[in-house]
């Protein structure tokens, strides 16, 4: 699935936040949207999904526009969010947390597939939510999301107060889901994790783009990551 956004405006009240924002993903394609705190970097992932309401620009995946659409349309397009703060079922076992939104619409994912990619849930499926591990209950919105048999997967700070471990194993399920082919659209503030998992990066700041290119060519233009990304 390809997602093309054009020239996205949004505000928070009066707050003008996203500023003709643009952005592509192609198909099979992994990409990063990096910035600091405050950039606008889970605002343009809120208008994408229907969180948050456009007052410009248009959003399309594959040849559907779905600008402004209520989450549930954008979700039966074939979009899937792991959200910031993963947002586990605390009242509910991991197996409940994984298949209460489950679906099939051909794309080969099932329980079996999810606990192949994070091994270490078998051992946790009867545990309520509230007695994992951050690095768990972050498996486990991955899984969920997942589980909605996704073209196109939105992650949204995934490695936020994870142990090093943990972001490791995290991006390694990331870099296994790419090369299985799921586009995907990686928020993130941690560099190497993005620059790892991602083939392209964008690069936000008050609102706008300030760059795009590969990771290489990231890379090459320090003068970006000192500026814009702290590094």
């Amino acid at each position: 699935m390809t997602l093309v956004v054009r020239d996205l405006h949004a505000y928070y009240g009066e707050s003008h936040v996203l500023q003709g924002v643009s952005l592509d993903v192609g198909e099979g394609e992994s990409v990063a949207l990096l910035g600091r705190n405050g950039a606008g970097k889970t605002t343009t992932i809120n208008a994408i999904v229907g969180f948050v309401r456009p007052r410009g620009g248009t959003v399309r995946v594959d040849d559907r526009d779905i600008t402004a659409n209520p989450p549930h349309r954008v979700a039966a397009a074939g979009v899937a969010l792991v959200p910031q703060g993963r947002r586990v079922f605390a009242d509910l076992t991991v197996r409940e947390n994984l298949t209460i939104a489950a679906r099939s619409n051909g794309g080969g994912w099932d329980l079996a597939r999810v606990l192949a990619l994070f091994p270490s849930l078998e051992r946790r499926l009867a545990n309520r939510g509230d007695e994992l591990s951050g690095g768990e209950q972050q498996m486990v919105a991955i899984g969920r999301a997942l589980l909605r048999d996704p073209a196109l997967l939105l992650l949204d700070e995934p490695s936020e107060g994870l142990a090093p471990k943990l972001v490791t194993e995290v991006g390694d399920a990331l870099v296994r889901l790419r090369e299985s082919g799921l586009s995907l659209l990686l928020v993130e503030q941690n560099l190497a994790l993005a620059t790892r998992v991602a083939q392209r990066v964008y690069v936000m700041n008050k609102g706008t783009i300030v760059f795009s290119g590969t990771t290489a060519e990231l890379a090459a233009a320090g003068d970006v990551e000192a500026r814009y990304l702290g590094v």
